[in-house]
């Protein structure tokens, strides 16, 4: 099934995803600076990153939700893009409880707020991980002939059929 949120015929929600999530791990990179060197400067640009990251999060979330709502119910790709939903929302109140945290003094924010900020990166790769099934092994938005009953990339060859040509043991694209 092919997304129906496109830009010049691109699905936008894949377009714009990059952007949270690089902003929000690259806080996550410079909390650690921060820590490693004292120095408030990387915990107050970590601040207004994680800031970014949430709005262009909430921004991406409405176009993933848009394509969510085409997915056949009582699929495999229906349930994983629950999960990855769901997790990505779970991570985006994780960051926003930690810049609520660090607003009074962003140069120093307290433990609970970077613990926060941590644990929201490991729930953005696992989100990142099921939005790559969606896309990569059931083929959610870039295939009018998407598997969406997959199975599970992690324990299974790839079995989703691909458009290519085999002809004289040449491939065609």
């Amino acid at each position: 099934m092919e997304s129906k949120a496109k830009l010049f015929g691109h699905a936008i929600h894949p377009i714009l995803i990059v952007y949270p999530l690089g902003l929000l791990s690259t806080a996550v990179v410079f909390d650690i600076i921060y820590l490693i060197t004292g120095n408030p400067r990387w915990s107050f640009v970590s601040f207004w990153m994680i800031a970014a990251g949430i709005i262009g999060g909430l921004l991406a979330a409405v176009f993933g939700l848009i394509d969510y709502l085409q997915i056949p119910r009582g699929t495999r790709a229906n349930r994983i893009g629950l999960f990855h939903g769901l997790m990505n929302l779970f991570t985006l109140i994780l960051f926003a409880l930690s810049f609520v945290l660090r607003r009074p003094f962003p140069e120093e924010p307290s433990s609970t707020a970077l613990g926060l900020s941590f644990v929201g990166f490991v729930g953005a790769i696992l989100g990142g991980w099921l939005g790559g099934e969606l896309v990569e092994r059931l083929g959610v938005g870039v295939s009018s002939e998407a598997n969406l009953n997959a199975p599970n990339s992690l324990f299974h060859a790839n079995t989703r059929e691909t458009n290519t040509v085999h002809d004289k043991g040449v491939r065609h694209a």
